[in-house]
């Protein structure tokens, strides 16, 4: 990305863009990617940092949802089961676009109940239909001897065996940071921490916000032809500045997941439990070398900070040893964290886990145009329509059509072998290291490996392959402007490992003050933060 410090120059030029973006996570980014590969003008400005709120909270799938296929044609539900075809066919589109970020994931799902067997196979196979020609393979029964040969921890009292099929798997962090780089090399100007405070107005219609940079506490106006509200959870909260009165267009719920160690994760594979006793979806996942579980689904409030409440923990490990002789105790988890799911309002459904996980785009009789809903999977998806929206509603005269199935996102135009190759014989990391720096910067992967020479070259902490260079390149490269934006956002150690972020820390805000010019005061804020972070997590 372009310094942070030259894209503020230019959104404080006073020039009128085509567009101006609000919000910085998956759709936003996605949004701004669409429109400026189209020849439009596009600024976007994001509160706090890129993916700092639900885009980096998810369950790490690229899915259709099968959860959703079976409510579809449970209720003969034509949303949600054009849902499950979107979500397939944006599955097969991400795997190509970001190969350094996305790969399939083998998933099972355990049965117990011989009316079961019939029944989810049958779903799993409509599933495979649904995919066509992008599918990732051919779900099948796996027997029960099969089952407990290759899972173990699988309980095996009642099990009849299970369902074996593909779905994609994603490092979401990585993923929102490769979008705002693509974002800007197709030529948007991109800003985090960048706060709208108010929006502006002239004659009657929305014409661009006030904005305000809230380390420096600096406020300046963007003037653009139209502004998109695509700020997920917090939607109706910026709705709010155009019209007070607004009716919520939003259901917010929230999710939370826990990690535990490696060791806890199936091998090869992740495993779906498709509904516990209250109805609810588990997985349990590999992940970045760790067990990812999850998720729970309550409701919740636009603008919280979400935290992981014990009860909900105590569910997740609870039906963890109903399903699995896994034995997991509190003391097992390494990290936990919560996110908030912007579900679309219905004020007929009374349960936020029976909301379609669709996307609306709607328009304010001032021309403020909001995008809520959707998924990670489909956020390519959830861009094309809002800019259609967009072109057509405020009258821009794009140069191209929409192309995001065809641009690969940054770090994915080289990515393959023979740079791993060239990785591995050029630079001599451990194996481990070598394999992060693949799969996390793509072809970027060189660059990054230049900054971690000498001292630079050595483990930010022990038992994770992130590297103290790494925190200089993400300065130099992704914005990022707190230690937390690194920690947790840049690489997904606060995500993965609470302990192992707290021993980082101090490493990371020194690499920080020598490239920042920090001084004694900001260095102490940037620890507490941290500090204040992993305690909530």
């Amino acid at each position: 990305m372009t310094d942070r410090n030259t894209n503020l120059e230019i959104l404080k030029s006073g020039r009128t863009f085509d567009m101006l973006v609000i919000g910085g996570g998956a759709t936003g980014c996605g949004i701004a990617v669409d429109a400026a590969s189209r020849g439009l003008s596009v600024a976007l400005v994001e509160r706090g940092d890129f993916a700092c709120g639900t885009s980096s909270k998810s369950t790490k799938l690229i899915h259709g949802g099968v959860r959703y296929l079976e409510s579809a044609v449970l209720h003969m539900d034509r949303v949600q089961f054009n849902l499950v075809r979107d979500g397939l066919h944006e599955r097969n589109i991400l795997l190509k676009i970001a190969p350094h970020l996305c790969h399939r994931l083998t998933l099972v799902t355990p049965l117990y109940g011989l009316a079961q067997v019939p029944y989810v196979w049958a779903g799993l196979k409509l599933y495979d239909l649904l995919a066509g020609e992008a599918g990732l393979g051919h779900s099948r029964f796996v027997g029960r001897g099969e089952m407990l040969r290759r899972f173990p921890m699988i309980r095996g009292e009642g099990l009849k065996g299970g369902v074996q099929y593909y779905d994609g798997q994603f490092n979401d962090v990585r993923m929102n940071v490769a979008l705002a780089q693509t974002a800007a090399r197709e030529g948007a100007v991109v800003g985090n921490y960048v706060e709208v405070v108010a929006l502006m107005r002239e004659k009657g219609r929305v014409a661009g916000a006030l904005v305000r940079d809230p380390l420096v506490g600096v406020s300046w106006q963007i003037r653009a032809r139209c502004v998109v509200n695509a700020c997920g959870s917090s939607a109706d909260i910026v709705r709010r500045l155009d019209d007070p009165t607004a009716a919520s267009l939003l259901r917010v719920s929230r999710g939370i997941h826990i990690i535990l160690p490696g060791s806890f994760a199936p091998a090869g594979a992740g495993i779906m439990v498709p509904k516990t006793d209250d109805g609810r979806v588990l997985f349990i996942l590999p992940w970045e070398g760790a067990c990812l579980v999850g998720t729970t689904d309550e409701p919740a409030e636009a603008g919280e900070v979400p935290v992981a409440p014990e009860k909900e923990v105590d569910y997740l490990l609870r039906h963890l040893r109903r399903y699995f002789n896994l034995g997991a105790k509190p003391a097992d988890i390494t990290s936990s964290w919560a996110g908030l799911r912007p579900l679309v309002h219905d004020p007929f459904t009374a349960d936020t886990a029976e909301l379609a996980r669709d996307h609306v785009v709607s328009c304010s009789p001032t021309g403020l145009i909001t995008i809520v809903g959707g998924k990670w999977t489909t956020y390519r998806k959830m861009a094309l329509d809002a800019v259609d929206f967009a072109v057509n509603n405020a009258g821009l005269a794009p140069r191209q059509p929409c192309r995001t199935d065809r641009i690969v996102l940054q770090g994915g135009e080289h990515f393959g072998e023979e740079l791993l190759k060239e990785l591995e014989r050029k630079y001599g990391f451990p194996p481990e290291v070598t394999k992060h720096l693949h799969r996390s910067y793509g072809d970027r992967s060189l660059l990054v490996a230049e900054y971690c020479h000498g001292a630079l070259g050595g483990r930010l902490v022990q038992g994770h392959p992130y590297l103290k260079g790494e925190v200089l390149y993400a300065v130099h490269h992704e914005m990022a402007l707190r230690a937390l934006d690194f920690l947790e956002r840049r690489i997904p150690l606060v995500l993965l490992d609470r302990k192992a972020a707290r021993a980082a820390a101090p490493e990371v805000v020194e690499l920080m003050t020598a490239e920042l010019g920090w001084n004694p005061e900001r260095q102490t804020r940037e620890l507490e933060e941290v500090a204040d972070a992993l305690a909530v997590a």
